[in-house]
């Protein structure tokens, strides 16, 4: 493993669930040696990934704010999609929260969140938190359009996942609802993450037609019938073409000279 692997392997041991680690902690996950782990710790703190607190503990440090401020104005995606989500809820009569997510590893990140009103609840699909590739309409529409060669190897690593989300007790029965999803360009879930709201999300795709990530609207089940329904998939769906002719005509921000 290079040592460029490894720093980020102790980059990677901070999570929501655990923000905050000592030198003597990091090198027992790492299973490295103290002074090791203090040499890491010390390389990610001179770049200003990590930031040194009281108790001999370490927390992710400001660097961390520079990217987000730097994804949240230069990247392609956001940058193409924001403006196009504002418009879906808009024209969805500024009801629903528009969701921009991407796959993240082996799970789904939303990366821009929109709403025109306060939401009564907050969605499972906040910015910045990964969830799984087998609920949720954002994911599966991803999911189904993941290779079938990656959608295999999900399938053999995580086949009790797949059965308890109801995709499938088959690698056959799995594959044909994502087929219908991808045939569809729409998926619609009802409560799969949050009781009581409704999931529409279709698909994005950049070059050579891979997918990119998912445009979605929640909206609450109560106060929503069929028909609006149907309204508010056929907005996704013309938000995700509008967002994919975007991306193929986007012009990368120059590199500064000089």
């Amino acid at each position: 493993m290079s040592t460029a692997d490894k720093l980020l392997n102790a980059l990677a041991l901070f999570s929501f669930e655990a923000p905050e680690w000592t030198v003597d902690d990091a090198a027992d996950a790492l299973d490295v040696s103290g002074s090791t782990a203090y040499r890491y710790f010390s390389s990610l703190t001179k770049a200003g990934l990590l930031d040194p607190t009281s108790g001999g503990r370490y927390v992710l440090g400001p660097a961390i704010i520079a990217y987000d401020r730097q994804l949240r104005h230069r990247d392609p995606l956001i940058n193409v999609a924001s403006p196009v989500l504002k418009r879906l809820v808009s024209r969805n009569g500024g009801d629903g929260i528009g969701l921009l997510c991407r796959r993240f590893r082996q799970q789904v990140m939303c990366v821009y969140q929109h709403h025109e009103h306060q939401p009564d609840q907050a969605v499972s699909y906040e910015r910045g938190r990964p969830m799984g590739l087998y609920r949720g309409a954002a994911s599966l529409v991803i999911l189904a359009h993941l290779p079938g060669r990656t959608l295999r190897s999900l399938y053999a690593a995580d086949q009790e996942t797949i059965e308890a989300a109801g995709l499938g007790k088959s690698w056959d029965e799995f594959k044909n609802k994502l087929r219908k999803i991808k045939t569809d360009r729409v998926c619609v879930t009802h409560g799969q993450l949050d009781p009581g709201m409704i999931g529409i999300s279709a698909p994005i795709f950049h070059d050579e037609r891979q997918i990119a990530g998912s445009v979605s609207i929640v909206l609450g089940e109560e106060d929503t019938k069929e028909a609006q329904i149907a309204g508010a998939a056929a907005l996704v769906q013309a938000a995700a073409n509008e967002i994919d002719v975007g991306l193929s005509q986007y012009e990368h921000v120059p590199l500064p000279t000089g």
